[in-house]
């Protein structure tokens, strides 16, 4: 199984109990396909979306999303990378950090610069907890905790990473009884 993203973004604002209902009347289609949802982050202003799913692949995770009348259009695989402190795992996040990179680059590259910038987070107290980084290595999307996104944005100025967008967003999580494969 691998890790699957779909990034969305709508004209008029989603609410996160129309996220939850969306992604659970399409379950007979995703099981078919064996995608498992694993929860989204819906922007404050319910405009964008992020939704995070395991699949036996990326062709099938797209085809069973296409065939629940989803745009797949921005669908990409990935991996996860939890921050390297033990608590953070458990804190769920509050603001996302988008970058996009026109080459390829190295995680531990874009770690370092934000190691080094560590102090500028510490002052605005953003607190760095997992990254989102696709297999193309063009695409990160990374989770904080912060007092809001605004934080986020002046300590990533700051510290030097590059940022395309940052944004204050809600968990949208599957019911706890629904199983996952």
């Amino acid at each position: 199984m691998i890790d699957v993203f779909l990034e969305r973004r709508f004209a008029s604002p989603q609410a996160p109990d129309r996220v939850s209902e969306a992604t659970l009347a399409a379950r007979a289609c995703l099981d078919r396909h064996r995608i498992a949802w694993q929860g989204s982050l819906l922007a404050r202003d319910g405009r964008r979306l992020v939704c995070h799913f395991r699949a036996p692949d990326a062709e099938g995770a797209r085809m069973g999303l296409r065939q629940a009348g989803t745009d797949v259009a921005r669908l990409w695989a990935g991996t996860v990378h939890e921050a390297p402190t033990p608590d953070a795992a458990a804190d769920a996040g509050n603001v996302l950090v988008e970058r996009a990179f026109a080459e390829p680059v190295n995680l531990a590259d874009v770690q370092a610069i934000e190691d080094a910038g560590s102090a500028c987070l510490q002052n605005h107290r953003v607190r760095f907890l997992r990254t989102f980084f696709s297999l193309d290595r063009c695409r990160m999307l990374c989770l904080y905790r912060a007092p809001d996104a605004e934080s986020v944005r002046v300590a990533q100025r700051q510290a030097g990473m590059p940022l395309e967008a940052a944004w204050a967003f809600r968990w949208v999580l599957p019911p706890a009884s629904t199983p996952t494969p």
